[in-house]
């Protein structure tokens, strides 16, 4: 079922994130005073932002570079794979823009439908919202650490909001939205609502067992993230992922697109409109070590072969590499691929990190999660690549568990989950990679995002002090 008549403006706002400040400002009729727009109609505009300024443009983008899944041949990603300019405030003040303005609006649809609202019966839309705020703010803190929530959102009434903790926002913001978002799914919304949520819901159409699923998905995530620095974690997020997706027909996807200029998948646009990026060799080789399938599924080869690109030292060319079927041009089925916010293999990785660091019997749940990556990007024989490939590289040791997991992990969240698997290379530096710019002493690995203009010019007495190259964000292991 399409549902463009309510995505088209959205898709034209939103497709050039990178190339505009003024991308996102005109999402709504009138974002100005949006008191006046139905919640309904926001919902709309909160599901594409969502999927665009987080996993579908420049935050993703730079990750899949920065985590070597990708590597930059041209342009800005050519510079960010030689750490040239990543340092910049420029750099991210696009994204940093685009997150806020969909919190801003997250936070009215959440105002309208909490008690005493003009909506305050849509209990649905509320968790919807409540979800939503606690993944666009979990994205944003996870890129930069510190991050100003508790004095933003407020327009015109605080222009120079103070920054939060990231801890303190994990544990008293981040966790407790989703508990209030379950808790909400379960009450009763009016069914006119519901039925209207069908129509501009554009990830689960106003299905509140989807949404129930999915914030104890992202419940597990967060958790995950957390436990690296408080191992207590784990068990809840063990809890969380046992109320998560039951399988990939609940998965967390923005699954709209068209092909058409204004509705086609915002990495097969930058790819086809930009051609900055190339194979990365760091995940090619990896991969071919283990005889891996997915190769075919996952990247063009040229006329002598595939063609990767070595991560930090490639050549300035567009088209000397080999480069992503999964989202440069030549595929039809690129141009609308679903953009992944959360998925069911994502999930069971999850579970099999957590029971291996438990000491339990993860191999169901990282053979389920294997086998789900092979079938979301419609590859044939997972059963049989685990039990040859991944099965021998497990080990007696728990470490040596982990680092193939987290490997098989890496593998299957090419590349545009690659936001996830740089969150888990900071928090476990698996796999090995391989960029020669890592190791200089003037950079090296890129743990954080630089703070935005916007931030830097008109709040800057209350930015962090940060040097992206050395100070990691709180969950893997740095100091606030």
């Amino acid at each position: 079922m399409k549902h463009w008549k309510y995505l088209t403006g959205s898709l034209v706002a939103l497709s050039f994130t990178a190339c505009t400040d003024k991308v996102l400002d005109r999402i709504n009729t009138n974002l100005n005073d949006p008191k006046d727009v139905a919640v309904v109609n926001e919902i709309s505009t909160v599901t594409t932002e969502t999927a665009f300024g987080t996993t579908g443009t420049d935050m993703a983008w730079y990750a899949s570079v920065f985590v070597e899944h990708n590597a930059g041949t041209y342009g800005q990603m050519l510079a960010a794979d030689n750490r040239t300019a990543v340092n910049a405030s420029s750099l991210m003040n696009n994204s940093w823009n685009a997150v806020y303005d969909n919190m801003m609006i997250l936070n009215d649809i959440i105002n309208k439908c909490s008690p005493g609202g003009k909506e305050q019966e849509n209990k649905a839309s509320l968790g919807i919202a409540q979800t939503l705020m606690a993944y666009n703010l979990a994205v944003t803190s996870d890129m930069w650490g510190q991050v100003p929530f508790k004095e933003a959102l407020k327009g015109m009434g605080n222009f120079k909001p103070k920054y939060d903790k990231q801890q303190e926002l994990y544990e008293k913001t981040i966790q407790p939205l989703l508990d209030s978002a379950i808790k909400n799914f379960a009450r009763p919304t009016p069914d006119g609502v519901i039925t209207a949520l069908g129509n501009t819901d554009l990830i689960y159409h106003g299905d509140v067992e989807m949404w129930t699923m999915a914030a104890w998905s992202l419940k597990a995530r967060y958790y995950l993230h957390m436990s690296t620095v408080q191992p207590a974690a784990v068990d809840k997020a063990l809890e969380a992922v046992a109320n998560g997706f039951a399988d990939a027909g609940s998965e967390m996807l923005f699954n709209v697109y068209q092909a058409t200029a204004t509705g086609e998948n915002p990495w097969f646009q930058f790819n086809s409109d930009r051609q900055y990026l190339s194979i990365g060799k760091t995940l090619y080789d990896i991969m071919t070590q283990r005889n891996d399938p997915r190769i075919a599924k996952y990247f063009v080869p040229k006329a002598s072969g595939y063609v990767p690109a070595p991560n930090g030292t490639a050549d300035e060319t567009y088209s000397k590499y080999s480069v992503s079927r999964l989202s440069y041009p030549g595929s039809s089925e690129a141009r609308i691929a679903a953009t992944p916010l959360m998925t069911y293999h994502e999930l069971k990785f999850i579970e099999a990190e957590l029971k291996a660091r438990k000491n339990e019997d993860f191999k169901p749940a990282l053979q389920a999660a294997v086998e789900a990556s092979f079938a979301y990007h419609k590859a044939t024989g997972g059963a049989a690549y685990y039990t040859a490939q991944v099965v021998p590289l497990l080990g007696t040791t728990q470490a040596a568990n982990l680092k193939e997991i987290l490997t098989q992990k890496y593998i299957a969240l090419y590349e545009a989950e690659s936001l996830e698997s740089y969150n888990d290379y900071r928090r476990t530096r698996i796999p090995a990679l391989n960029n020669p710019n890592n190791n200089v002493a003037s950079y090296g690995f890129v743990e954080r995002f630089p703070y935005p203009t916007s931030e830097t010019s008109a709040n800057g007495a209350n930015v962090p002090k940060v040097n992206i190259f050395r100070d990691k964000i709180w969950w893997a292991g740095g100091t606030e």
